[in-house]
């Protein structure tokens, strides 16, 4: 539907007359008339009472002037916006989990400064749910964390998957030797931090080893750490074994200083998401798309063993 046609019937049904009505828009009264017959058609509604004398708006046009108005100012609204020069510019508060800082951040950030080079950015590290509740509390405008926020006034979108193996330093373990499960029980068994969807998911997981290998759960050992970091030292230095997403490890791997684990059950891969308000700016969706974009270009760069993303 044109919306010239409907500005036109507004600024007629303000005017009154068809003269100067065309004044107003810098037209003709032909052209004027012609859009209005226009818009009838569209319509199918008579809009004018053609049989009065006196210039007359039928009574389905009074009806929907209204609507026509909502229409004409929600136009205006879009051309404003369109026309904003600043529309990605200012300080954004992105929050990110540990796990993104040790795969994409850089890359991302990189992303936003070469497209958006007037567009601060405010960067907080932290547990997912730390970042939710901050997103809730509008003290964070975009965040990348494990799972969705359920929430009617937060869009949610997947990103990417981590599969998620069990790592010990080589030698630590004999894979070919009976009984793995068993020999894995008895060291320490390192992951995120504590209340974290991984954490929460590892738990189950060795309460279900656990029950297999018939092994008291309670002489199961497991050490959370919110730094990726130092899981990763107290691997290299023999301390125990980790559930974590392999990528983290990548390099350690295919040198052969760490070795994934053929361990049953397998671990819940990771799944990273991006969070933000539905009533966002258009900064923060500026962002969200650059995220979108980089994450997806990094996954392609990325052996499928380590990370994929999420279409």
């Amino acid at each position: 539907m044109n919306t010239r046609f409907i500005e036109t019937f507004v600024v007629l049904a303000q005017l009154r007359s068809f003269r100067a009505t065309a004044r107003a828009l810098h037209a003709t009264p032909a052209a004027i008339s012609l859009r209005i017959k226009s818009l009838e058609e569209e319509l199918q509604a008579e809009l004018i009472d053609r049989s009065s004398k006196e210039f007359r708006l039928t009574p389905h046009a009074e009806y929907l002037l209204g609507h026509a108005k909502a229409v004409v100012d929600a136009t205006r609204r879009l051309q404003t916006a369109a026309r904003k020069e600043s529309a990605v510019r200012g300080r954004l508060r992105l929050g990110v989990i540990e796990s993104v800082v040790h795969s994409w951040l850089a890359r991302y950030v990189r992303e936003l400064n070469v497209n958006y080079p007037e567009l601060e950015i405010d960067l907080a590290v932290d547990t997912s749910n730390v970042l939710e509740k901050r997103l809730r509390a509008r003290e964070l405008d975009l965040v990348i964390q494990v799972e969705g926020i359920d929430s009617g006034a937060i869009v949610s979108e997947a990103l990417a998957i981590y599969p998620v193996h069990w790592i010990a330093k080589k030698g630590l373990l004999d894979a070919r030797k009976e009984g793995l499960n068993q020999r894995l029980l008895q060291l320490p068994i390192l992951t995120f931090g504590r209340g974290t969807a991984p954490q929460r998911m590892l738990e189950e997981t060795v309460s279900k080893m656990a029950n297999l290998a018939a092994v008291p759960l309670e002489q199961t050992r497991i050490t959370c750490s919110p730094s990726v970091a130092a899981i990763v030292q107290l691997v290299k230095d023999g301390y125990g074994v980790a559930a974590i997403p392999s990528l983290f490890v990548s390099t350690f791997l295919e040198a052969g200083d760490f070795i994934a684990l053929p361990v049953q059950p397998a671990l819940p891969a990771i799944v990273v998401s991006m969070c933000l308000h539905a009533n966002a700016e258009m900064m923060v969706r500026a962002a969200a798309n650059a995220a979108r974009v980089t994450c997806a270009a990094y996954c392609a760069q990325i052996d499928k063993r380590y990370i994929e993303a999420v279409c």
